[in-house]
């Protein structure tokens, strides 16, 4: 069994973002970067499905983007990943999530892989999308939000999260792709035995040229901060007289803004 887990290395969400000076996207010079929370989900599922076939499976972990994304893959190899694959593009953050699929498709045809794992969103754009466009390029089926797992026999039994908080249970032959969720699993801390392991796995550099073609972007999105409100007033009181009072202020301010 081959088994390819597409990962992407985004922002700390606890750093302080600025939009760049062209309004495309946000100035990553003084921000720390981390694997993508959904997609550390996807590796320790990988990671555990090739411990229970007892290490037959071979884990292929797959990262998109400038030089630095291959700390983040060094992190999955020390969790139990076999070797690494980074596509190098310095301009990976301005790509849409079509662009993205397409890359990762291009790279994985033919390739013979059964499972391909995603993350189920990345945190900075939240776009939902790489997973299901991949498997559709691909021709594989595809099961989005994953939060159980269960192989036997080329197939996978998964409980899916629907909106709502409500599960819903399918089943798929392999090959296919899946999207991980919250709650599918604790992701394990790599040892130092096993990072130090890590050091010494392949990871192959592709350029991005020698991809298939991309497809044109829709469009160009602008970022911008959202301006600054004036503080927000209390009304305190009684319900009756917090209502007359909430009704005259709408009153002002409509009238204001005739």
């Amino acid at each position: 069994m081959k088994i390819l887990v597409c990962i992407k290395q985004v922002p700390d969400m606890e750093c302080r973002f600025r939009v760049n000076g062209a309004g495309t996207w946000y100035e990553e010079g003084d921000l720390a970067f981390r694997i993508n929370e959904y997609d550390e989900y996807a590796v320790e599922q990988a990671v555990r499905l090739k411990e229970q076939l007892g290490g037959e499976p071979e884990v292929t972990v797959l990262s998109i983007g400038p030089d630095r994304v291959q700390e983040s893959i060094r992190k999955t190899l020390a969790m139990g990943g076999d070797q690494g694959v980074h596509i190098r593009d310095e301009a990976a953050a301005t790509k849409d999530p079509w662009q993205i699929a397409a890359l990762i498709a291009s790279y994985a045809r033919g390739k013979g892989f059964d499972l391909v794992l995603t993350g189920m969103q990345s945190q900075d754009r939240g776009s939902a999308q790489v997973g299901v466009l991949v498997a559709e390029m691909l021709g594989y089926p595809c099961a989005t939000t994953l939060v159980g797992f269960s192989y036997d026999d080329g197939v996978v039994t998964a409980r899916r999260e629907l909106e709502g908080g409500t599960k819903a249970v399918v089943r798929f032959r392999l090959p296919a792709v899946a999207t991980c969720q919250l709650g599918l699993n604790v992701p394990r801390y790599p040892t130092l035995p096993n990072i130090m392991k890590a050091k010494r796995k392949e990871i192959e550099a592709i350029a991005v040229s020698s991809l298939a073609d991309e497809p044109r972007r829709a469009g160009t999105r602008l970022l911008y901060l959202p301006q600054k409100r004036g503080s927000a007033r209390v009304i305190e009181g009684e319900m009756s007289s917090q209502l007359e009072e909430l009704v005259e202020i709408l009153k002002t301010k409509c009238a204001s803004t005739r």
